[in-house]
């Protein structure tokens, strides 16, 4: 029997959730969006994340940017300033994203019961 996988690869939920869906890009999306200026350079990010690699950070920003998600915006200055924020994209995903943090905190020992 052999399968159509057309559909399958091109399905609108795969490919869009594909981009944000890992837990590092939650984590991004999610401590741009709720600090009080909108905006983080890379080690206040980091910070908000300490169990996360550098490497793993610059990858996760970079895919993020590439999706349209995080802005990151250079400064001509000595050292550079890079800061990264939500685009207008971004933001509005952002309240699918509290009702999922919602609801992982309501159904969290459901979830994750030993």
């Amino acid at each position: 029997m052999t399968y159509d996988l057309t559909g399958y690869l091109s399905c609108p939920i795969r490919q869009v959730i594909s981009r944000f869906g890992d837990k590092w890009s939650m984590l991004v999306l999610y401590s741009l969006h709720s600090c009080d200026t909108g905006t983080l350079r890379f080690n206040e990010l980091r910070r908000h994340m300490p169990d996360c690699s550098q490497k793993m950070l610059s990858q996760t920003l970079r895919n993020l940017e590439q999706s349209h998600l995080v802005r990151r915006k250079v400064f001509a200055e000595v050292p550079p300033r890079v800061e990264y924020s939500l685009t207008d994209t971004g933001k509005s995903l952002m309240p699918s994203v509290a009702s999922l943090i919602d609801w992982a905190k309501a159904h969290f020992d459901d979830v994750v019961a030993s």
